[in-house]
């Protein structure tokens, strides 16, 4: 075994794999129906005003303002306009027509009287409290004018944004394909889920969390079976992945142990190979004709917290979708954490009353992670957080 070296900075190495994953550029056409979640790859223009007609926001009688400037006005029914109907009659002074809500208000008028202040008595309606013009109706355009810009490129498309799209009567919307991403887990130490845990074996893990990661930020997993450390079958699955992907993700098989074969078999193509992080040291990235292949550690938090620092970042980029929003907040430390110098180090934790406990333990339990909400960085040249020291807490956002 050798240790490794020259070590790249954790800022360094996210530039690196940055500068080295490009948006995807194709364009997919499909109906609104599904395109939850999906990233808009054209800005979307309103045709029409919506809502088109001044609507009615309440049952009652559609007037004009002036008419029922005093209370108990009395006005001359002339008829009725439900949702839906194409109606348009001449109200004039000293008259009325009931109305329901999302009705068209007739041109004529300019208010609604809510039902609850009126009382009908044949073909008279009493109105006993004024309105202001333009009361309880939503005018033309009020939610979107003609002409503008309601969806701008590379925004997601969420429940509301879908329903922009369909109150303009649009039926397909043209969104950026989905990156391919290859997930491959390496190790003999590991064996996959429904089969038997011989003594000295783990479950894999890094599978699921790495495939769960993709698909939370836009893209697709294609998942490959757990390679053994065997370079022949590793070198053929990594090629593999790179023909059938736009990018590979890569766990265990990146530190510099006997059976560590994978920066034997990228070579040349590795941009780095260490980074100066705790946990995650053993993370190496190269570009194979153009191709991202990111090598992750094979332990579960040390996987995952890479994962979170520096693969959801390049996913999204590939993806076209917006950076993610972080949240942090301050709070103090419960307990004094002892750092490694040299290293940025990124313990995960859970706040309680105000303050930060730290939940990690080591890199390979998953549960550093499963019982964390966030994570402080603590920075290269401190060795040691203090009790009740105030620390920013970055919330976690998959």
């Amino acid at each position: 075994m050798k240790p490794l070296k020259n070590l790249m900075s954790s800022e360094e190495a996210f530039r690196t794999i940055m500068d080295n994953v490009q948006p995807k550029q194709k364009v997919e056409e499909i109906i609104i129906g599904d395109a939850n979640n999906r990233i808009l790859a054209e800005e979307v223009i309103s045709p029409f005003d919506v809502p088109p007609f001044n609507r009615s926001g309440m049952d009652g009688y559609a007037v004009k303002a002036e008419s029922v400037a005093g209370a108990d006005k009395v006005l001359k029914l002339m008829g009725e306009v439900f949702a839906g109907e194409d109606k348009n009659p001449e109200i004039k002074d000293g008259e009325c027509v009931k109305i329901a809500t999302g009705a068209r208000v007739p041109d004529s008028c300019d208010s609604v009287v809510i039902v609850e202040n009126t009382e009908a008595k044949g073909n008279n309606v009493i109105v006993y409290e004024p309105v202001l013009p333009f009361k309880h109706v939503s005018m033309k355009g009020a939610d979107i004018k003609k002409g503008e810009i309601v969806l701008k490129k590379g925004e997601i498309l969420t429940p509301p944004r879908i329903g922009v799209l369909a109150a303009l009567g649009i039926e397909r919307a043209k969104v950026f394909e989905k990156p391919l991403i290859g997930i491959i887990s390496t190790g003999n130490e590991i064996v996959p889920l429904g089969s038997r845990l011989p003594a000295g074996k783990s479950y894999d893990i890094n599978t699921f969390t790495l495939k769960s990661i993709v698909e939370r930020n836009f893209s697709i997993p294609v998942v490959h079976s757990i390679v053994k450390d065997d370079k022949k079958k590793l070198k053929e699955t990594i090629k593999k992945g790179l023909r059938n992907s736009d990018m590979v993700v890569l766990s265990g098989g990146s530190s510099m142990g006997e059976r560590d074969l994978i920066p034997d078999i990228l070579g040349n193509s590795v941009k780095f190979h260490g980074v100066k992080v705790k946990p995650g040291k053993p993370m190496l990235f190269a570009s194979v004709n153009e191709k991202p292949v990111l090598g992750l550690p094979g332990f579960p938090t040390s996987c995952l917290t890479n994962a979170y620092i520096f693969l959801v970042p390049a996913l999204r980029k590939m993806a076209n979708a917006p950076n993610r929003e972080e949240k942090v907040v301050k709070v103090r430390m419960a307990q004094s954490v002892q750092s490694s110098p040299g290293r940025k180090q990124r313990i995960t934790v859970r706040i309680e009353n105000g303050k930060a406990y730290n939940v990690y333990k080591e890199s390979s339990t998953i549960t550093s992670f499963a019982d964390a909400v966030g994570y402080v960085e603590i920075g290269e040249g401190v060795d040691l957080l203090e009790r009740n020291e105030e620390v920013e807490v970055k919330i976690f956002n998959w």
